[in-house]
């Protein structure tokens, strides 16, 4: 009996010493990765995210810290910090205050960067003020813009629906064009459906700034300029325009100069509400000016010599010419303004047109933007020409 009671004495004794050293052996485990990080945080105070069993920064994915380590912040808690992303996905992302001079961690849990829904609802429960997607460098805030259309499931677009090849409405409801594939990126990226909201161009600036919002965005055709930013946010330029014409071919000699169209025995028509009206009531004081209320006729109109000169866009005239040898744009080359196309928003979804600007730069980057050009026969600008 006394035999077995030594034993056991042993057995217990040995089992709590092999206990304090795995607990001593963890402790130093999680100190030496603590001191890791806390010297990498030195050389990034910008912010960062480091999978701390490789000590690696990963480019990908949207980092959602946990509630668990918030308001863990300077060398004495991290040790708190490690540990708890020992235990889970083994990131830690960190950065530095200047309001206290402090650094701050969390243990933070990595999600796909196509499963924005997913890192935002974990922000939620976690009490986090916003996401971070890696790749882009891009805070996206819990409850801004970006956040309701994600939980909506569902992006909308408006779009005149009007402008080939950027943007066109076939009789079946069907959209198409350059514009649209843009919007198409945006909704994949965001990963949610897209729907299309008709607009035209006199009411283009008042359905972007209803109450309650008519859509999200606008897109296709849509000139960046000085007076829409007044009052609205416009996105990044992804496709060069400037205004030029469409005439017949028969008469392509004639336009070589705004002068030749200037005059009283020319008819010039134009669109009604947008950027192409206000650029003939300008420019154009003898010319007979016709506004007519459905762009995508107009150069039809033009071909059958029911106008002379049709004022439209370098991103318009080549479909046109290209579709109908009845036409010609001889002053495509010798655009009278330059000038951008963007997406437009309200202001207040800054968030949104963070998105939006990362996209145009990554379709930029991995040339699929190009490759929209081509597709469409549009020049593609380089920021060198």
């Amino acid at each position: 009996m006394l035999l077995a009671i030594l034993t056991i004495c042993g057995t217990t004794s040995f089992a709590s010493c092999s206990s304090n050293e795995d607990n001593a052996t963890e402790q130093s485990n999680i100190t030496t990765i603590a001191d890791k990080v806390w010297a990498f945080s030195q050389t990034h105070p910008d912010g960062f995210t480091i999978d701390i069993r490789t000590m690696t920064e990963p480019t990908e994915g949207i980092a959602v810290s946990y509630a668990a380590t918030q308001n863990s912040h300077s060398r004495d808690q991290l040790d708190k910090v490690v540990r708890h992303a020992l235990q889970h996905e083994g990131y830690v992302g960190g950065w530095f205050n200047s309001e206290d001079n402090l650094y701050y961690f969390n243990s933070t849990k990595l999600f796909p960067e196509n499963d924005l829904k997913g890192a935002i609802q974990f922000g939620k429960e976690n009490g986090q003020l916003s996401v971070f997607i890696l790749s882009t460098y891009t805070n996206i805030p819990i409850d801004g813009k970006v956040a309701e259309i994600v939980e909506r499931g569902t992006i909308l677009f408006g779009t005149t629906g009007d402008y080939r090849p950027l943007s066109f409405c076939e009789p079946d409801g069907t959209y198409w064009g350059f514009g649209i594939e843009i919007a198409k990126e945006i909704a994949r990226r965001l990963g949610v459906n897209i729907e299309f909201k008709k607009t035209s161009w006199p009411t283009l600036t008042e359905d972007v700034l209803a109450e309650p919002q008519k859509f999200d965005l606008a897109i296709g055709g849509i000139t960046i300029t000085d007076a829409r930013r007044e009052t609205m946010l416009m996105s990044e330029g992804y496709l060069a325009n400037g205004k030029t014409i469409l005439c017949r071919a028969s008469e392509a000699d004639r336009y070589r100069s705004l002068a030749d169209i200037d005059k009283p025995e020319v008819t010039v028509m134009v669109n009604p509400g947008g950027l192409n009206e206000q650029f003939a009531n300008e420019n154009l004081t003898h010319a007979n000016i016709v506004v007519h209320q459905k762009n995508e006729e107009i150069p039809t109109l033009v071909a059958e010599g029911k106008a002379d000169v049709m004022i439209t866009e370098i991103t318009e005239a080549p479909y046109y010419v290209q579709t109908d040898p009845r036409l010609a744009a001889p002053l495509l080359n010798d655009p009278f303004t330059h000038g951008e196309i963007g997406v437009l928003m309200q202001k207040g979804q800054e968030d949104l047109l963070q998105i939006v600007n990362n996209v145009i730069h990554q379709m930029k980057a991995d040339g699929s933007l190009r490759k929209l050009h081509e597709k469409y026969g549009l020049v593609y600008q380089t920021e060198n020409n």
